[in-house]
C-alpha cells in the first residue's frame, strides 16, 4: 500500500469552512457527543452557546469551553486561522515563517509569531519523547552527533547554539539544546534518552570516549582521518537530519534565538518522525489535546 497523500487546501476548506466547524471538531475530540456534566453529574448532550466559544448542558445550563487548555485558549484570532496555520505547518517541508503567516491571514507580526510558537510547542507535545534503541538484537542502532546552529563564529566556540541529536536508523529522532560540547553536558542526555545496552554510533569526538563503560556497545568513525563508513559504523542518518534541519532554519527562519530554539527543534522532529505517514500530521495536531478530567457516574450501591 502506498503512502497516503497530504491533504490539499481544498480538502482543508471543505472540512473546516468556518469557526463553527472548527469549534465543533474540538468539542467532539475532547468531550465526545455526550459526557457527564461537571455540575449536575448527569450524562448530557451539549448545545452550542450563542455568541460564545462554549457549549451548554441540556439539564443545568453549565457551560463547557472546548478550547480551554489548548493552544487557542483565550485567543481572539478566529479558529479557522489557527487551523489553517496548523495545516500550513503540516504540509510544509521546511517550516512556516511568521512573516508568511502574517501575509496569508492578515494579522500583526506579533500575533503571527505567537501563533507559530504555540503550534511548535503543540507539535512537541503531540510527538512526545521516548527512549531510543534497546539491548536486543532486533533493536535499532542509535546514531549520536552534535550540530552548531546560528551565530557568526564558524568554529562554534562562542555564539553558536549546540544541539545534541540522537536518531534510530529508520526510526525516530530526538534533539536537545545543550550548553556546551562537554562530557558533563552530553553524557547525561545520552543516558536519559538512549536505553542502556543500545548499539550506538558516533564520530571520533572526545566527548564520546569511554561511553561504553556506561552500558553501551559503542563504535565510532574517524572523520578527522576521512573515515565516514566502516561496515555498519557511520553517522550518515543523523548527518542527513542535520542537513534538513539547517536547510529549514537557514532558508525559512534565517535566524533563531537560543531562547526559542528548542521549539523549532520540536517542529522538525515532528515532521521527521511522521515522515512515513505525512497524511496524519494535520489530523494528529487536531486530535491530540490535553483531555479534561470529567466526573464519572458512581455505581449504585447494593439494594438501591
Amino acid at each position: 500500500m502506498g503512502t497516503k497523500k497530504l491533504p490539499t487546501l481544498k480538502d482543508f476548506q471543505k472540512r473546516f469552512p468556518n469557526d463553527d466547524a472548527c469549534l465543533e471538531h474540538v468539542m467532539r475530540v475532547r468531550y465526545g457527543k455526550r459526557h457527564i456534566c461537571q455540575s449536575c453529574h448527569r450524562e448530557a448532550n451539549y448545545y452550542r452557546t450563542r455568541g460564545r466559544r462554549s457549549y451548554t448542558c441540556e439539564h443545568c445550563g453549565y457551560q463547557v469551553y472546548p478550547t480551554k487548555d489548548t493552544p487557542f485558549e483565550q485567543a481572539r484570532t478566529p479558529l479557522t486561522d489557527w487551523f489553517y496555520v496548523m495545516f500550513l505547518f503540516s504540509v510544509s517541508r521546511n517550516g512556516v515563517a511568521a512573516k508568511e503567516v502574517q501575509r496569508q491571514i492578515g494579522v500583526t507580526y506579533k500575533t503571527a509569531w505567537r501563533m507559530c510558537s504555540k503550534i511548535r510547542q503543540h507539535m512537541g507535545a503531540v510527538d512526545g519523547d521516548r527512549p531510543l534503541g534497546g539491548s536486543t538484537k532486533a533493536a535499532p542502532i542509535v546514531e549520536i552527533d552534535e550540530a552548531f546552529l546560528g551565530g557568526r563564529d564558524p568554529v562554534g566556540k562562542d555564539d553558536k547554539a549546540i544541539v545534541l541529536g540522537m536518531v534510530e536508523r529508520n526510526g525516530d529522532v530526538l534533539s536537545r539544546q545543550v550548553g556546551a560540547r562537554h562530557t558533563n553536558q552530553i553524557l547525561p542526555q545520552v543516558k536519559k534518552w538512549v536505553k542502556e545496552g543500545s548499539h550506538v554510533m558516533t564520530d571520533d569526538a572526545r566527548v564520546y570516549r569511554g561511553i561504553d563503560i556506561h552500558g553501551y556497545a559503542h563504535e565510532s568513525v574517524n572523520h578527522s582521518e576521512y573515515e565516514y563508513v566502516r561496515g555498519e559504523a557511520h553517522t550518515n542518518t543523523i548527518e542527513s537530519y542535520w542537513a534538513m534541519l539547517k536547510r529549514g532554519i537557514n532558508g525559512t527562519y534565517i535566524h533563531v534565538s537560543k531562547k526559542h530554539l528548542q521549539k523549532y527543534l520540536w517542529e522538525f522532529e515532528y515532521r521527521h518522525n511522521l515522515r512515513h505517514a505525512p497524511h496524519l500530521m494535520f489530523d494528529l495536531l487536531l486530535m491530540v489535546f490535553a483531555q479534561p478530567v470529567l466526573p464519572v457516574l458512581s455505581s449504585p450501591a447494593k439494594g438501591d
